[in-house]
């Protein structure tokens, strides 16, 4: 069953979506609901996301033998 549902954006924006869906070939009703569709399939993310460096370098000292103590006494030599 559909149902109609009215959206109130700034100008601009009706625009720029129109622009859009007729660039895909789509209506700005079929647009908002692809967009629905994916906004309820996505897990929720728990944490912010990352930059692309922060995301690249993520995990990447896993299998290091440094810790906590190690970055502790590198910072007590770097600030001597």
């Amino acid at each position: 069953m559909q149902t109609k549902l009215t959206l109130r954006l700034e100008d601009h924006l009706i625009e720029q979506a129109k622009v859009y869906a007729a660039q895909a070939g789509k209506s700005v009703s079929q647009v908002v609901a692809d967009y629905f569709r994916l906004l309820t399939s996505q897990k929720p993310q728990m944490v912010s996301p990352s930059s692309p460096i922060t995301q690249s370098l993520r995990g990447l000292l896993r299998e290091s033998k440094l810790d906590e103590n190690d970055y502790r006494a590198y910072l007590e030599e770097k600030h001597r």
